[in-house]
């Protein structure tokens, strides 16, 4: 993630178990102003194949990039009794 002053609002504001609501709405802030949002809602790319096209294979790695980025970011910003629960999670969820 680059350096964005934004992130401080994901520092401050972690998910506890009783602010989703508030604590999604500063996700999407953060993650939009990185144009990373989209991992939210779109699905996995379709796996590769021999016959898939460069533009394919630059798709599927930059989502799983992504991927990784904004699920260190949603680690990152909830307490750490949540944090556990999820912490071997590969996938961002859904």
């Amino acid at each position: 993630m680059s350096k964005n002053p934004l992130t401080l609002i994901m520092e401050t504001n972690k998910f506890n178990g009783t602010n989703y609501t508030d604590w999604l709405r500063n996700l999407r802030i953060v993650l939009d102003f990185e144009n990373q949002g989209y991992v939210l809602d779109k699905p996995l790319p379709a796996t590769l194949s021999e016959g898939s096209s460069p533009e394919e294979h630059l798709m599927f790695e930059k989502w799983h990039e992504d991927n990784r980025k904004v699920r260190s970011i949603i680690l990152a910003s909830i307490t750490n009794e949540i944090q556990k629960q999820y912490d071997r999670l590969e996938d961002v969820p859904r």
